[in-house]
């Protein structure tokens, strides 16, 4: 079997039929993919009859999206670029759940990039096309889009923007903006990206209804809002707690309130999903801890970048330690709170340690702090713990200003 991507660029050949099949590159990139890639690179003379550095740069790839794009790394035959485009592609778990957002007849990604968006969105669509400038991407994206079976995607090489000018209207648009400047620096203010989103939006939604967009999790969600405008749903998009990128969805029609989604995933738990809106948290009644009662909730991280602290309070029951602490406390154990929650087992202020029965004894702990004094690190030096364990402890000031020590275990 042969594939070549580009006749003028040889080391696209994945497979040669020319040679044996014990010493295809594909061969060798499977029995290398667990290896040092550096150590390899050092090694290249023992490998003559290999294009050692395509081959590095394939199991360097594969290496990168193991965990994150775990369909496509169990793909032999996919075909990975080299590093920047592999930093800023999303995951499966995103990919997957932006996929879930939307359907219809036809969809163009404006900025195909790596192309990982585009595959999983596809499978709501009858008809996708992908745009990307950059010749070598469209290429690879042509070869993946074939392997996984989606040689329906039609992909053409240009530039985003100027393809919009004149592209036939279509059911949906997604974008992925450049978050990197002409220096490479990355960059989060929405105008700084490339494209800039609030310079061609308007002819966006001439050419669509409805219009995904990825942007960085470091954007203010309200600067953002502001600036879009027309923005019928915000999804903050978090993996394992950490805080991927946000997903603005745009509609031609929509005049409300922006409906904001904080959304947790795990890949082996159910995701936790919170909505609320910003008209929601302003006028919600905001409960106040006046003593550390049964449990200790700690909200995610997609609710804490949204912001929705009095929302929480009001619809779960929960009571608020401090405004400036960000945790929660009640008798009453919610289960569907969008966070962790704790068993507290003790509490002692940060001047009571020796008495603390729960910390005598105790070398490990999982140390976190939230509007205290010292960083976890500090915390962890001066109470001598390693990290880890069955013990959470956390240092926050409660609502009259106590600086505090709260034991605590993650409850069933």
């Amino acid at each position: 079997m042969l594939i070549c991507l580009l006749k003028e660029k040889p080391y696209l050949c994945l497979l040669n039929d020319r040679l044996m099949a014990q010493n295809t590159l594909a061969d060798f990139i499977q029995e290398h993919l667990k290896d040092d890639v550096r150590k390899l690179a050092l090694e290249a003379g023992k490998y003559p009859d290999t294009d050692i550095k395509e081959a590095l740069r394939q199991i360097a790839g594969r290496q990168r999206i193991e965990e994150k794009v775990p369909t496509w790394y169990a793909n032999k035959e996919i075909l990975l670029p080299d590093h920047l485009p592999l930093e800023q592609c999303s995951s499966e778990l995103t990919a997957r759940y932006k996929a879930s957002l939307l359907s219809g007849d036809t969809l163009t990604d404006l900025t195909g990039g790596l192309g990982i968006d585009c595959s999983f969105l596809a499978e709501g669509f009858r008809s996708v096309t992908y745009v990307e400038r950059q010749a070598e991407l469209c290429q690879l994206a042509r070869h993946n889009f074939e392997v996984l079976g989606l040689s329906y995607i039609l992909v053409k090489e240009g530039d985003g923007v100027n393809y919009l000018q004149d592209m036939t209207p279509c059911d949906c648009i997604f974008l992925d903006p450049a978050r990197r400047d002409g220096q490479g620096k990355k960059t989060v203010v929405l105008e700084d990206c490339e494209p800039d989103i609030t310079s061609i939006k308007n002819l966006l939604l001439e050419k669509a209804p409805n219009i995904m967009i990825k942007l960085s999790p470091m954007l203010d969600v309200t600067a953002a809002l502001r600036s879009l405008g027309q923005v019928k749903a915000m999804y903050i998009l978090a993996v394992r707690n950490e805080c991927k990128e946000l997903v603005a969805v745009l509609s031609r029609d929509f005049t409300g309130e922006t409906t904001i989604y904080c959304v947790n995933l795990h890949k082996e738990n159910p995701a936790q999903e919170f909505s609320f809106t910003f008209g929601q948290e302003h006028i919600a009644e905001c409960q106040w801890a006046t003593s550390l009662k049964k449990y200790l909730y700690e909200p995610n991280s997609a609710v804490m970048k949204a912001g929705a602290f009095r929302t929480l309070s009001s619809l779960f029951e929960v009571e608020k330690l401090h405004p400036n602490s960000h945790l929660y406390t009640s008798d009453r154990y919610e289960a569907a709170f969008p966070g962790r929650i704790f068993r507290i087992k003790e509490w002692c202020t940060i001047n009571q340690v020796r008495q603390c029965a729960s910390l005598k004894g105790v070398t490990q702990a999982n140390v976190a702090v939230r509007n205290f004094p010292l960083s976890a690190e500090e915390l962890k030096k001066r109470l001598k713990l390693k990290d880890g364990g069955e013990n959470y402890l956390f240092g926050t000031t409660t609502y009259d200003n106590q600086k505090v020590l709260i034991c605590t275990k993650k409850a069933e």
